[in-house]
């Protein structure tokens, strides 16, 4: 099973791709950025194309994002909300199972905490996929963080005969 993890944001968009097996294995990690100069319809369309790309390019079975939890700052939360929306319709229309988790669930299945601090999710980012150094920048750290939740999620509903999610 192939999983793509997205941090969504409308000016940086984390993503990473993760196979499951006995030892989670990494594919691909990044981010796509728009340009804070160019109008949102635009920079929305390109976070669909760019999104629409990755899931023709890897294939992955599902789609694993991070649920949107009340911000202090309602811009902020507005923006990310819609570049949300967008990854959801391109994971739609791509026909991928979707898989969203709460931040608090994503740091438990990565840490075991559920309030870890950023440099804790990525340093377990790193030990569990096997990387030499920290994924950066932080939004591909958290992207991958959300690949591995699922994952982790994934297996243990096979084994229990549960739902995944």
């Amino acid at each position: 099973m192939i999983t793509l993890g997205i941090d969504p944001g409308t000016a940086r968009l984390g993503y990473g791709l993760v196979e499951a097996a006995t030892d989670p294995i990494l594919i691909d990690f990044g981010v796509i950025e728009t340009a804070a100069s160019v109008d949102m319809p635009s920079r929305l369309s390109g976070l669909y194309d760019a999104v629409t790309t990755l899931i023709s390019t890897h294939h992955p079975d599902v789609l694993a994002v991070e649920q949107l939890i009340f911000a202090r700052n309602v811009t902020t939360a507005i923006t990310v909300g819609q570049a949300r929306g967008v990854v959801l319709l391109a994971a739609a229309r791509g026909g991928i199972a979707i898989a969203e988790y709460s931040p608090s669930e994503v740091k438990h299945a990565v840490t075991g905490y559920g309030k870890a601090d950023k440099s804790q999710i990525q340093e377990m980012v790193r030990i569990i996929l096997g990387m030499k150094f920290v994924p950066t920048p932080d939004d591909a750290a958290d992207a991958l963080a959300v690949a591995l939740c699922h994952t982790q999620r994934a297996a243990f509903a096979e084994r229990t005969g549960s739902p995944s999610w």
